[in-house]
Formats: C-alpha cells, structure tokens, sequence
C-alpha cells in the first residue's frame, strides 16, 4: 500500500487505498485511537496495521461505517492484532454475522471483471461481524475525545454509520458521499437518501471536514452539490414510476452516469412498488 495516514484536521488521520480510492480513517485520543473502515482483504489489512502503528501504539477500537466488503472485510485482521471492540450499525452487524457467503459472492461478482486478483482474496477473507452495535446514535469516549457514532437514515444502504468527531469539526461518512466516482446504488435506498445527506448537513458547520467513502476529503460546499443532485434523482424516479416510464428512461435524464442512475432507477421504483 503505498502512501500512509495525513492528517486532514487535529488528530485525525486518512490514509487512502489506491486500488479503489477506499478512505480508512484514524482518530487519536490519550492512549486510546479509533480506526474507521478495515479495507477488503487479509493482505490490505495487515499493511493498514502497519500504517497505524506507524502513527501509534495505543489499543484501537473499530468502526464499520457499513457491510460492505471495501470497508469492512479486514475485521479478522484488524481483531487478530488486538483492536476491538468493532462497532458498526445493527443491520450491517446483522448482515456480517448472518450471511458471510453471500457477501463474499457478491464481492466477488463486483470485483472479477477489473479486479481478478482482489476477487480471488475477498473469497478467501474471514468475515469478522461487529461486536458493539448503534441503531440511532452512541458517544464513545476515545481518550478524552468524544466521537459520535450517527445513523442519518437509509442511504446508500439501510445500515450507514456517520462518524463524527466534534472537537476537529469532521464527519466521516462512508458511502453516503463520494468524491471518485457516483454514488453506488445497488443496494440503496434512492428515495430516502437525500434525507439522510440532509441531515448529516444538520450536523456540519461551514468549515467542516467531510470524509467520503472514497476519494479526497471535501467540504460541505461539496456534499451540497451531490445532494441536489440526489434530490434531483429522487424527483426523476417519482415521476417516472407515476408516469410508467421504463427506468432506462429514467436513467437517461439522470444527474449520474447510465449504469449507476439505472441502478438506482430500479431500486427507486422497488421502494415506490414496496418490494424493498
């Protein structure tokens, strides 16, 4: 893995993974840190441990922002060098424990194509689910600094985790925002994703760092942006679906790209149908 943690505000770190521009983020407190995200596989996992302990020693707990296997495959790893507990939302706690091979398929399946080697190793990964676990909101006190575990509401999942740390003014927010490319649709909810982007902007200020899934860093400016743009989506699959519009239609006019808008033109119309 090349390149290691920078620092983006007081105390808190991220270090980006090249292949997929997955962000893994690091906060440090008195003798205790908290590392946000594991990566996908044994190998990535084992050097993101080097990276941290490069920065510190100190015992680390563990977050989940959710289920999905670019931020949360390196559990076992991260476990097997003494950080616990790992914390994440209920369901993706719920999904990890509860279907491992499913989730190493559906890895597999995304990965193989681009990918082939990483989707040789996340078939072989031990999936790790959580051992703590948030419905709406838990303060954790990671050495002195109190960091807030949110549940903004289904988004890119029904499971997503906002990680925010009061005192440096950051919000680090999986999947819910991204930088590098659209957002990822296949199992979202694009309905109800703009509320949840809505209120993790209740909880910004102007000068808020924010920590997308993947990709560098933005500010508010920017997730405003992605969420109009979101609004913008929403609005487009209500009509269409009112309108018996074929969802490539849909996607045509959408403010993404065709594949990822026809993704979310189909689970759109699943939640206005209720299969979802």
């Amino acid at each position: 893995m090349t390149g290691g943690f920078v620092e983006v505000a007081d105390r808190v770190l991220v270090l980006r993974e090249p292949l997929l521009a997955v962000n893994v983020t690091l906060v440090l407190g008195e003798g205790q840190a908290l590392l946000v995200d594991t990566l996908s596989t044994v190998g990535q996992a084992v050097e993101l441990a080097e990276a941290v302990r490069a920065v510190t020693a100190d015992p680390l707990t563990l977050v989940n922002t959710h289920h999905h296997f670019d931020h949360c495959f390196g559990n076992a790893t991260l476990a097997a060098e003494g950080a616990r507990p790992i914390w994440a939302h209920e369901l993706a706690a719920a999904a990890l424990r509860e279907d491992p091979e499913g989730l190493r398929r559906e890895a597999y399946a995304e990965l193989r194509d681009e990918h082939p080697e990483l989707a040789a190793e996340v078939t072989e990964v031990e999936v790790l689910a959580p051992t703590h676990t948030v419905r709406t909101e838990v303060t954790l006190d990671i050495g002195g600094r109190p960091v807030l575990l949110r549940h903004p509401g289904r988004g890119h999942t029904d499971a997503d985790l906002v990680v925010q740390v009061p005192d440096a003014d950051v919000l680090v927010v999986g999947d819910l925002v991204e930088e590098s490319g659209p957002p990822a649709f296949e199992d979202s909810y694009p309905l109800q994703w703009p509320e949840a982007v809505a209120e993790l902007l209740r909880w910004a200020t102007p000068s808020t760092v924010v920590v997308p899934g993947h990709g560098t860093p933005v500010g508010v400016d920017f997730v405003r942006a992605q969420h109009a743009q979101l609004v913008e989506l929403a609005w487009l699959i209500r009509a269409g679906h009112t309108g018996s519009t074929p969802p490539e239609r849909v996607a045509a006019d959408a403010p993404f790209p065709a594949r990822a808008a026809l993704w979310a033109a189909r689970r759109g119309y699943a939640e206005l149908d209720g299969t979802i």
